[in-house]
């Protein structure tokens, strides 16, 4: 598995950290894009509120025709405000992924977004799927369902069954050692991410 080389960030341009996301078999897949901080930092954009969100989600957006992904897919998280067309989304349709938090409700107007994107040819993940309601409700659209394996240490195999009857690549996340990786093989995740097999680094965009 051959790790990408980290790019140096520009200081006049904003930041964005990229984390790669592998095939079990090795082979790169794509990456997932996320806001930093001017320093350089994680900014604990999950703990803000959605205007917020929105704004550090645009920012990544705006960069990604200069954020190097190799021929591979960029995952981008998105609120409700992009599903709805509250903020507009880039043209890339060939290697975007909008991937929805958690937080995002299964109201008629979100599902209704997320119908029209899928027909529209973006393709969609559903992240730190937990088999809440609304999530179960997003299945039909996605096309990647990311699992946080330490929830299947803790509760078993039920979510990643779940999952694998929509028909979606399942994703598993936050895999911090090399023998949790070796388990989520066995376990026949499509997809791997985490510290352990590439961590987030800064990229100039």
């Amino acid at each position: 598995m051959n790790h990408p080389t980290p790019t140096p960030p520009h200081p006049s341009r904003p930041l964005v950290a990229r984390q790669p996301i592998w095939t079990a078999a090795g082979a790169l897949h794509g990456f997932e894009l996320l806001y930093r901080t001017h320093a350089g930092q994680p900014a604990g954009v999950d703990r803000w509120g959605e205007d917020r969100q929105e704004r550090a989600t645009a920012s990544v957006l705006q960069q990604l025709s200069t954020v190097p992904v190799e021929g591979t897919r960029a995952f981008v998280n998105v609120t409700r405000g992009f599903l709805v067309q509250d903020v507009p989304l880039p043209p890339h349709r060939d290697r975007l992924v909008l991937e929805v938090v958690e937080s995002v409700p299964a109201d008629p107007r979100a599902l209704a977004g997320l119908a029209r994107l899928h027909a529209a040819g973006y393709r969609i993940a559903i992240d730190d799927f937990s088999g809440t309601s609304a999530q179960l409700a997003m299945l039909p659209y996605a096309d990647y369902v990311k699992i946080d394996c330490r929830d299947l240490l803790r509760h078993g195999m039920g979510l990643v069954e779940v999952a694998r009857r929509s028909g979606a690549q399942v994703v598993a996340e936050r895999i911090s050692t090399q023998a949790l990786a070796d388990r989520c093989r066995a376990w026949g995740f499509d997809l791997l991410q985490g510290n352990a097999l590439g961590a987030a680094t800064t990229v100039a965009a």
